[in-house]
């Protein structure tokens, strides 16, 4: 499921559910991504041509990385570990055709979670936010996941679910529409 979340008001703007299977639909495919959106997707969306895009367009992300991939840290930021952030650090990729996917420094933020105790890797190209709100954002993904969950149940996995910019006229006075693929 792809949802754009409205942090405003707390309620998806947008919300695409697709087959599983659909492996090349990424959230930069089905919307123009907006400057100053922060986009938080699951490491299967790593593309660095992609979320070059989204860089390119004043758009963030936030993503995890994968296990091979290959890098270099340039610079690293003071952290505080009892706060479950092993590491902040800025850096490159390294590799000739890597470089050119995504040719500008990105953040690494290296998180022990403590309820789970895994460690888990983020991707951001957010260089201002402390390291604990990209690492609350990436968690509070799991709030659309359940979301999700309980949308496929009840409308079924094809279902486009868009927030209308004007009220409805429909008798329920719902401010969503939902398109059946």
């Amino acid at each position: 499921m792809h949802t754009l979340l409205d942090l405003k008001g707390n309620i998806p703007a947008s919300s695409t559910s697709l087959m599983a299977r659909w492996l090349t639909f990424t959230p930069s495919t089905c919307c123009k991504p907006e400057p100053g959106a922060i986009y938080v997707m699951d490491r299967g969306y790593v593309d660095f041509s992609r979320l070059h895009a989204l860089h390119l367009a004043g758009a963030f992300f936030v993503t995890r990385a994968k296990s091979n991939m290959k890098a270099h840290r340039v610079y690293s930021e003071k952290t505080d570990r009892s706060t479950g952030i092993i590491c902040d650090q800025t850096i490159t990729r390294d590799g000739a055709c890597t470089k050119q996917h995504y040719p500008v420094p990105l953040r690494r933020i290296r998180f022990k979670d403590a309820e789970s105790g895994r460690t888990l890797v983020y991707l951001t190209n957010q260089m201002i936010l402390p390291a604990a709100t990209i690492c609350a954002l990436y968690k509070s993904r799991w709030q659309v996941e359940l979301f999700s969950n309980g949308s496929n149940s009840i409308f079924g996995p094809n279902v486009t679910l868009v927030r209308q910019r004007r009220p409805s006229r429909h008798k329920s006075g719902s401010p969503f529409r939902f398109v059946s693929s």
